[in-house]
Formats: structure tokens, sequence, C-alpha cells
């Protein structure tokens, strides 16, 4: 374990350090992550330093890794986390140590435009930030100021210091594996279910893209009562996945005729069609099966080049929306204790989208892992 002192002498921490973008896989031979030993800095005024206990693979993660989603490099990555207050900077007193946090990976200000609004997903100052790969301060906590923080978060490492603003406080109770999924694909699948969205009960939906997030936005349908729930993906094994997490159709995108599949089940097409595959096919797909008047949500991530091709007319004289999600269009406050509760009570199983529990020294392989679908959620277990 890394030594904690009481002064401003920087810490020594193990991290997962991004030095180059767009490494040919396999990751476990070009080992774009090198494990690396680096100096953390005490929390300025407002921010906390956590001692991470697990982090999530996620395709946010991959998306930078294969250079999808550019990011300042060099950079330590890892956005879905949950650990326990070790330090707090100045100012910050609703936190003691000791306390169990997970991760936001978008840190809202509360006080510009959006988040006056009731919108922290949008907080225009947590987006600059994030970009520019420093906390919400503008800071860079790393010993080597060259070293850009991921998403305000910086969670592949056995220590992280974020912005109060960027850690909800959750149950001590909740086991760290479990909790770490909550930072990401819970809030971000369920969200866009349940508050983009807004499904109600017996409105049908589709979910096209089953990863962690995929499979969260499932069992967060399921929870909200959607009939009939589909399942769309072009793995067969995620769609046997699917039905045993409670879809009651499933459709493989690969088929050339999938839309007119899902059209035959309903030919009017479903209330509410979920993308979360990054695709733009996909979303094209998303699209065509979304009935008049219905919604089609979108929270996956293709490349910044990608472009979608939909009419106007049809927007308007059916009355479509589609929409984008980001942070599952939560209140991280308010939204993870709520699905943490609903964990608790049986009505959201998403201990079901771990995987694997993986050490810090394997996180190259994990993503070579992910990269090909052969996992939902792999965690990183810190000791």
């Amino acid at each position: 374990m890394p030594r904690l002192t009481d002064h401003a002498t920087p810490m020594k921490i193990r991290a997962a350090l991004l030095q180059h973008m767009g490494l040919p896989t396999p990751y476990a031979q070009s080992q774009p992550l090198k494990i690396a030993e680096l100096e953390l800095r005490d929390p300025g005024p407002g921010e906390v330093m956590v001692r991470i206990r697990a982090a999530g693979l996620c395709h946010s993660d991959l998306s930078v890794i294969d250079g999808n989603r550019p990011r300042p490099m060099p950079m330590v990555i890892g956005h879905e986390a949950v650990g326990t207050v070790a330090k707090l900077g100045a100012g910050v007193t609703d936190l003691a140590v000791g306390d169990r946090v997970v991760t936001v990976f978008v840190p809202s200000c509360g006080h510009c435009h959006p988040c006056s609004h009731g919108r922290p997903a949008l907080c225009e100052p947590g987006f600059k930030a994030n970009g520019a790969g420093t906390l919400l301060s503008g800071a860079r906590r790393f010993g080597d100021e060259t070293i850009h923080h991921h998403l305000g978060v910086s969670g592949f490492a056995d220590y992280a210091v974020v912005a109060r603003e960027s850690c909800v406080k959750i149950d001590s109770s909740l086991p760290f594996d479990i909790a770490a999924v909550f930072g990401c694909a819970v809030i971000t699948g369920v969200g866009a279910v349940v508050n983009t969205a807004q499904v109600k009960q017996g409105e049908s939906v589709a979910v096209i893209g089953l990863g962690g997030v995929g499979l969260a936005a499932l069992l967060g349908a399921k929870r909200a009562g959607a009939a009939p729930l589909i399942a769309i993906d072009l793995s067969d094994s995620k769609l046997a996945i699917a039905r045993q997490f409670g879809a009651t159709h499933t459709f493989n995108a690969a088929a050339p005729d999938c839309a007119e599949q899902v059209r035959a089940l309903l030919p009017a097409g479903v209330a509410h069609a979920v993308e979360m595959a990054g695709s733009a096919k996909a979303l094209e797909l998303a699209w065509k099966i979304t009935a008049r008047g219905g919604s089609t949500v979108t929270a996956g991530l293709p490349h910044p080049d990608a472009r979608l091709s939909i009419s106007p007319v049809q927007l308007v004289v059916e009355e479509r929306s589609l929409k984008g999600s980001y942070v599952g269009s939560c209140v991280p406050s308010r939204d993870i204790p709520r699905y943490i509760e609903w964990y608790k009570n049986g009505e959201l199983p998403v201990d079901k989208l771990l995987t694997e529990r993986i050490r810090l020294d394997d996180i190259n392989a994990g993503f070579d892992r992910l990269a090909k679908g052969e996992t939902i959620r792999t965690v990183v277990m810190f000791d």
C-alpha cells in the first residue's frame, strides 16, 4: 500500500499510464497501458484523495486506448471506480476519511447554466476540464504535471485525487466490485431508460448493443415494466445473456432483415429504441424500428467523424424524437443512491454484469477481452 503522509510531499502510487493511443491489438503484446510508479500530490481546495478499491473496464476507456476518443497524452485512464476517502482538501466538510464513495465522470460545478437547470451531466466547466485532462479546478495533481487525468477520475490507480463534485457517498455495506459499476454502466444504462426515455410500464423497449451499459439498460427497462422487452446485438452469446436478464425477444443485428424481423413482431414499431453499441449503423437500426411518436435514445459514442442520415420529414410527420443521453441524464447524488436501493431490494440485479475480477497488472489483457466482446464488465480489484 502506498504510504500516506501528513505533509505536502507527493506520495508514490501505482497506476495504468496510457502514453500513446492507437497501438495495435492484442494489447497484451503491444502494452498500451504501462503500470508505472507515479507521484500523486495532496488534494487542493475542494478536492478529495480516494483510495481506489475497484475500477471497471469500460468501452469509453477502450475508445481512448484505440484512438476513437482522442484525449491529451500521457494520461492515467479509468473513470468507473469506487473507493474510500483517504484525505480531504480544504473546504470539504461533508465527507469524512473512511467514507465510501463512487466516482462520477462528469464533475458538476453546480452553478453554470445546465447545472442551475438541473442537468449536471451537461456541466460546462466539467466538460471543459474533462477535455483538457484536468480536475474541475483546472489543476493536475500528479507529481509530473504533464500527466493528465481521465474524466476527472483516473481510476486505474491505487489512489486518485478528484474534485469533491466527482464523488458520491454510498452505503458502506455495498461490496466494492459491485459498487464500481454504479459509476458508469448503471447510471448511463439505467439512466438512459429511466431519465432520458422515461419508459413507462407496459411500453415496448428495444436495446441495441449489449455490453455492460446496454445490459444495464435492459435491467433498467425490465425494472420499469417494459413489455415486450427486445434485445439486439451481433453476438448470439450476448443475446443468450439478455434472455437471462429478462429480454422477451432477441434479434441478431447481423441479419440483413433485422429491422423487418422486429417490425414483424411489432408492426407499429417500438415505443423506445435505446442504442448502446456506439455505432452509426446501430443507431440507424434503432431509428428504423422506432414507432410513430416514439423515442430513439442513444448513449453510444462512435468515432467523432461518424454521421447519421435520417429523413427530416419523417421526424416531423411521425412526431419522432431522437435524443442523446450522457451520464444517463442523471443527477448522480440523487440517482446513484436510488439505483443502489433498487439493487439491494432485488429490483436491479446489476451484480449479474460482473464477468471477471482482475489485478491491475492484467489490465491490457482485460481490454483485449473487452474489445473482442468476451466480457460484460471486468473489474480491477485493488487490495
